[in-house]
C-alpha cells in the first residue's frame, strides 16, 4: 500500500492541493486526506468536478480531480472540449472498479475492462498508479510533465493501492457546514423580454478592471465576441453546463477577483447539480447570470422545459446568498451594482427573447489564446 503522507506530501511538494471530485470507494482513504490536508471541493458529478478543476486551473492552482471510472463518461464532455479546446491540464485518479482478473460487483465489469480504452480514444495519457514510492515520484514528474504541457493526465487506482486514512472534518477549512438560506426576490418586470444583446451591454459595461466574465456555450461568447472582445472575458465552448463550476473553480481560487458567470437555461438544465454545489461552498465575490428564452437557441430554436422551472426558488434553496428574475433591463444592472458594491453569491435569472444577431460571427481568438490572456489577467 502506499503511504498516503509520503504520498499527499510529494503531490504538495510539486503544487497540488486543490482536489475535487465524486466519492469511489477505492479511493476513500485519497479523498479523506485530501479533505483533511488539502482544499477539497464537493461536486455532484464527475463533468462538474473537471469544470472546478478548471476554473481552479485558470486562477493559477494546480488541481486533481478524483472519480469512479463508472462516472468517467460523466467527464468526457468537458475533458473532450474544454480541457482539450482551451488547453487546460488536469491531473486525475481513477478508481479501477472492474479490473479484468479482479473480483467485483456485475455492473463495474463492462467499464472495467474500457476504461483504459475510453481514455485512449480521447487521447488522455493514463498509467496505472504503483505501489513502491520510488516509482510513484517517478511517475508522478512524468504526469506533471504533461501537466506542463497543458495536456491532461490521468492514473489508474487499484482497489487497496492506499493506506487507511479516517476523515477528520467533513469538509476543507473555511467552507460552510450549516444550512444557508438566502433572499429570493422577483424584480420589475417590463412589457417585452430584453434581447441577449440588450443584456450583454449592460454587463459588459459594469463588469470592471477586476472582473472576469464566463460565458455558456452557444450564442452568448458569440454576441459578447462581437460586442466587446476583451482579455477578461472567457468564450466556452462546447462543455454545455459546466460555465457555472469553472466559475466556482475560480472564484474559490481568486478571491481577489470578481466572477460573473453567464448561463443559458437548456445548459444548466443539463447540470442542474451545479446549483447545490455553487450553493454550498457560497462564493461572495461570484454572481451567476441565466439567459433564459425557453429553447435551445443554438440548434435551431427548440424548447427546452425551462418555462415550467422556478430557477430562482432552486438557487434560494441551494444556498445562494441572493435569487432573484427580471427581464428589466435596469434591474439588472442595479442587481450586479448591488452584487459588486455588497458581495455575496448571487442568482439572477433573465428572462430574454428567442433569437440572436443577424450575421453571428465566431470568436477569431483561438480558444487556447482565450485561455492564457484570461490567465494573464487573473494572474496580475
Amino acid at each position: 500500500m502506499i503511504d498516503l503522507h509520503a504520498f499527499g506530501t510529494l503531490l504538495q511538494r510539486m503544487g497540488y492541493t486543490f482536489f475535487t471530485g465524486v466519492p469511489c470507494s477505492l479511493l476513500k482513504d485519497l479523498i479523506n486526506y485530501s479533505m483533511n490536508h488539502f482544499r477539497y471541493v464537493i461536486a455532484t458529478n464527475e463533468g462538474e468536478a473537471v469544470a472546478i478543476a478548471a476554473g481552479a486551473h485558470l486562477g493559477g492552482t494546480k488541481a486533481c480531480v478524483l472519480m469512479q471510472n463508472s462516472g468517467l463518461a460523466n467527464a468526457l464532455n468537458p475533458l473532450t472540449s474544454l480541457n482539450e479546446c482551451f488547453e487546460i491540464p488536469v491531473l486525475g485518479f481513477i478508481g479501477w472498479r472492474g479490473e479484468p482478473g479482479a473480483e467485483d460487483e456485475p455492473e463495474h465489469t463492462l467499464v472495467g475492462e474500457i476504461t483504459g480504452a475510453l481514455l485512449k480514444t480521447c487521447r488522455i495519457p493514463y498509467g496505472v498508479l504503483s505501489t513502491e514510492m520510488d516509482e510513484i515520484e517517478r511517475q508522478l514528474h512524468a504526469a506533471d510533465e504533461h501537466i506542463r504541457k497543458n495536456k491532461p493526465y490521468f492514473f489508474l487506482v487499484r482497489k487497496n493501492t492506499f493506506s487507511e486514512e479516517k476523515l477528520s472534518r467533513g469538509t476543507a477549512p473555511g467552507i460552510a457546514r450549516a444550512a444557508h438560506r438566502g433572499e429570493t426576490a422577483y424584480g420589475k418586470t417590463a412589457p417585452v423580454r430584453p434581447t441577449r444583446l440588450e443584456v450583454l451591454e449592460v454587463v459588459s459595461g459594469l463588469k470592471g478592471d477586476d472582473t472576469v466574465v464566463l460565458t455558456s456555450t452557444g450564442k452568448t461568447g458569440r454576441e459578447l465576441f462581437e460586442l466587446q472582445d476583451s482579455p477578461h472575458n472567457f468564450y466556452m465552448i462546447g462543455s454545455m453546463g459546466c460555465v457555472s463550476s469553472i466559475g466556482l473553480g475560480a472564484a474559490l481560487v481568486r478571491s481577489d477577483k470578481r466572477v460573473i458567470a453567464i448561463d443559458g437555461d437548456g445548459a444548466l438544465l443539463m447540470r442542474m447539480g451545479s446549483l447545490a454545489t455553487n450553493g454550498y461552498y457560497r462564493p461572495s465575490n461570484m454572481l451567476h447570470l441565466l439567459l433564459d428564452n425557453n429553447s435551445h437557441d443554438s440548434t435551431g430554436g427548440q424548447d427546452t422545459v425551462s418555462a415550467n422551472v422556478d430557477f430562482v426558488e432552486i438557487a434560494h434553496s441551494c444556498g445562494y446568498d441572493k435569487a432573484c428574475s427580471t427581464n428589466e433591463l435596469g434591474e439588472v444592472e442595479k442587481t450586479i451594482g448591488d452584487w459588486k458594491n455588497a458581495p455575496a453569491l448571487t442568482f439572477v435569472h433573465v428572462a430574454i427573447q428567442k433569437g440572436s444577431k443577424k450575421n453571428l460571427g465566431r470568436p477569431t481568438v483561438k480558444p487556447h489564446q482565450v485561455k492564457e490572456r484570461l490567465m494573464s489577467f487573473l494572474l496580475r
